[in-house]
């Protein structure tokens, strides 16, 4: 079995960390063996090379060793990319294709990104890792394919699956063996050594002197978050490498390419589930309808009271807080409240005096309304011919005209009524 730093040197690996290096000695106790091997990480962190040692250390180095990302192939067509189908199967299959499955019997596939496949083609790579059976898209005959599969994924799992976004059986298939590879903001020492090779491959490439950092530029470069990973750090050293004619970088000149450099502070991550679910949103919605049906019972509580106590001052003072709700001011001072109130039922309107041309009303003396006792229909009837005889002096024929009535039917009730 090859050492750990012989693996590094064979595969380019940069860097001492104790994690890094029981990421890389776990990859090599698996790869005799034929166990599926999940690993995580941060986009960037170099996960790629875990399947290649994997594979180039067991017993399938000397078949097909291919990777595919899963995230970069359109959900569509992603089913035939890795199982194949048969002509006419869907539209534009104008022949027989083969599968990365079938292509790659006997050899290893990385599927990078495995947490962005659909959720049918999971169904499919479960069978394959259950018992190594695959349908072709658009067939019925069953193939059998002895493949070893290295998934990598930048995913929460865990989360994935709460969301039902990937399937648990085939998370457990995949992570029989999980290999994690540490981010680059916690391996602070392989920091500037990894920029210092960066540096010089492309000092060989571009031929030119290789870039040097200022002490402190290295600081700098070790306190930078670097979210973007080993990745992020190669860019970096080949824009400076390209683009500064000085070889010697100065922290004034590093800053220009680092992107948020005084936003990467150390800073408390809220760990907490975000109630962004769809779940709580109907929760707080149900609160809400609930609350505006508390207001409104509320509110027919005041209106009845109002009604029946003719919206008195006490009824107001009794309903104050609602009424604070209702005007939608909970900081209303006790002086305003009067304002707001509804007006009162018994408040008389305001009457203004109209000066006519013919003569003047003169609305000085109070006025005392007479409450007059309710009369039924009889009595309404028998006052206006009453009132009616007595203006016309008796002559019925002009009362009945006043009255809308015919002279006879006028008669009649003077009879009726004993006038």
């Amino acid at each position: 079995m090859e050492s750990i730093q012989a693996i590094k040197q064979r595969f380019g690996i940069i860097g001492n960390d104790l994690a890094l290096n029981r990421a890389i000695e776990k990859a090599i106790q698996v790869a005799p063996t034929d166990i599926s091997v999940l690993v995580t990480g941060e986009s960037g962190v170099g996960k790629e090379s875990i399947p290649k040692i994997i594979h180039q250390l067991s017993h399938r180095k000397h078949n097909k060793y291919i990777a595919v990302n899963c995230g970069a192939i359109p959900e569509g067509t992603i089913d035939s990319e890795l199982f194949g189908h048969e002509k006419g199967a869907f539209t534009g299959a104008t022949q027989t294709r083969s599968g990365y499955f079938e292509v790659a019997d006997g050899g290893t596939i990385f599927l990078d990104e495995v947490g962005e496949l659909p959720l049918t083609t999971q169904v499919r790579l479960l069978r394959v890792l259950e018992n190594g059976e695959f349908i072709k898209v658009g067939s019925s005959k069953v193939q059998k394919t002895n493949v070893r599969i290295v998934a990598a994924t930048n995913v929460n799992m865990f989360e994935a699956i709460k969301k039902e976004k990937f399937r648990e059986d085939l998370y457990y298939r995949l992570s029989t063996v999980d290999i994690h590879l540490p981010a680059l903001r916690k391996r602070k020492e392989d920091i500037h050594l990894l920029f210092r090779k960066f540096a010089s491959d492309f000092a060989l490439k571009y031929k030119m002197p290789s870039i040097k950092l200022s002490n402190d530029s290295i600081n700098l470069l070790l306190k930078y978050r670097w979210s973007g990973n080993i990745r992020q750090l190669r860019n970096v050293a080949e824009q400076i490498s390209v683009l500064e004619h000085s070889r010697e970088i100065t922290p004034e000149t590093l800053k220009t390419y680092l992107p948020n450099t005084g936003q990467n502070l150390p800073a408390i991550i809220n760990t907490t589930k975000s109630e962004s679910d769809f779940s709580n949103e109907r929760e707080i919605l149900y609160k809400v309808l609930f609350d505006m049906k508390s207001d409104l019972s509320d509110l027919k509580k005041l209106t009845m009271a109002l009604m029946q106590s003719e919206n008195t001052k006490d009824v107001q003072k009794d309903n104050e807080s609602l009424i604070r709700k209702i005007y939608g001011k909970e900081d209303l001072k006790n002086d305003d409240l009067e304002v707001l109130s509804l007006p009162e039922k018994n408040t008389p309107p305001e009457v203004d005096i109209i000066e006519h041309t013919q003569e003047k009303y003169d609305f000085s003396e109070e006025i005392v309304e007479e409450e007059e006792e309710p009369l039924s229909i009889h009595d309404k009837e028998l006052e206006l011919i009453k009132k009616s005889l007595e203006r016309h002096l008796g002559k019925r024929k002009l009362a009945a005209a006043e009255l809308g009535i015919s002279e006879r039917t006028l008669y009649r009730k003077i009879k009726q009524f004993d006038l």
